[in-house]
């Protein structure tokens, strides 16, 4: 969403949740640091954290980039991907979806349904 995005830029961090039966809840941030160099993810206490480099999210949040993407090494030696990315609109309607906040879609002028 665009209102998100710039959020992010703006502000720093941007929180959502996502609430489960049994009254447990899953949140989620995704933060703007000037002190990181790579993309990190974290989770602890119910939440997944994505921090991204300042510099970074200020040149996808005032360009036509799509995404920011990175690798993050994990204990065990494997690795996680960790991607963000702009929300845009569909190609095809939905009914009962709110696109009024997304990005356009870079392939609606020739899309062909």
């Amino acid at each position: 969403m665009r209102g998100e995005v710039e959020t992010l830029r703006r502000e720093g961090i941007v929180r959502a949740r996502t609430e489960f039966p049994a009254g447990r809840t899953l949140q989620y941030a995704v933060e703007s640091s000037p002190a990181s160099v790579n993309p990190a993810a974290f989770f602890s206490e119910n939440e997944i954290s994505v921090r991204l480099p300042e510099t970074a999210v200020l040149a996808w949040a005032t360009s036509d980039q799509v995404s920011l993407h990175g690798e993050q090494v994990l204990a065990n030696g494997e690795t996680l991907g960790i991607l963000v990315e702009k929300d845009f609109v569909c190609l095809t309607g939905r009914d009962d979806e709110d696109e009024s906040d997304m990005y356009p879609h870079p392939e609606a002028d020739s899309a062909r349904c």
